[in-house]
């Protein structure tokens, strides 16, 4: 009998993951219908300069989902009436100062897939914009990370150079990725901890990012609510001042 148990019990747990787009798709499939479309924060960065000194900012940060638009993020750095900030998507970014738009680039956030757009959008396009990060999705193995299971996507053991992602095998969260440094600069390793709930989803209230082994920018949230609503203009340089704010007196 024990034994017909215990076969019983294997046979209802999932099949390992074979390959990156089954994590991705094991995240969406987690909180299908649950994940927020919405996200507002405030953030204490800690950055640290060439010098080796630090520099305290307050962030306010702006997170939301349409099927329109996808998923984008407004940051404004400092008090949101001086207008200044910028505007992410998974491929762009929008760079505001004085309240008018600054500059434009051809890349994006490498964090809007993995912590909002994977729970919301279809799976094919978190796969495209992971792909493109460079990750390797034939590669998956098993591991630990903080004494939890964990899925790793794009690196076998012992590589800490390759761009990867480590995903919370139980919570179906992302808690570390490595990215590719830019102009041969070394690997930015990422981690993301203090997980608490937002909505019915997650929010990592602690990110520690750094490149080298040197600490290069910490992040502390604050004051996190989910599904409130945004006000559309929030997310257009257009009306970067004039929207409505929620972190305006």
């Amino acid at each position: 009998m024990l034994r017909h148990l215990l076969a019983l019990a294997l046979l209802a747990q999932p099949a390992p993951p074979k390959t990156g787009a089954d994590v991705l798709a094991r995240m969406r499939a987690a909180y299908d219908g649950k994940w927020y479309h919405t996200l507002t924060f405030t953030q204490k960065t800690t950055i640290r300069r060439p010098d080796g000194t630090q520099a305290v900012e307050t962030w306010y940060e702006s997170l939301r989902h349409t099927p329109e638009r996808g998923v984008q993020l407004r940051i404004d750095r400092g008090e949101p009436a001086k207008g200044n900030g910028l505007l992410f998507t998974a491929d762009s970014t929008w760079v505001v100062r004085n309240g008018a738009l600054a500059a434009t680039r051809g890349d994006g956030n490498e964090f809007l897939p993995l912590i909002e757009g994977v729970y919301v959008q279809p799976v094919e396009r978190t796969v495209r914009e992971v792909a493109a990060m460079k990750v390797d999705l034939s590669r998956v193995r098993a591991d630990r990370w903080a004494s939890r299971p964990v899925w790793v996507v794009g690196a076998a053991a012992g590589d800490t150079t390759s761009p990867q992602l480590w995903v919370d095998a139980e919570r179906n969260v992302l808690v570390r990725m490595i990215l590719a440094g830019a102009d041969g600069r070394p690997p930015l390793d990422v981690s993301l901890d203090g997980y608490v709930p937002a909505g019915r989803g997650w929010l990592a209230t602690k990110v520690a990012i750094s490149a080298g082994g040197v600490p290069m920018q910490t992040e502390e949230y604050s004051d996190w609510k989910a599904d409130v609503p945004l006000a559309a203009g929030l997310f257009d340089p257009a009306t970067w001042t004039s929207a409505p704010h929620w972190a305006k007196p």
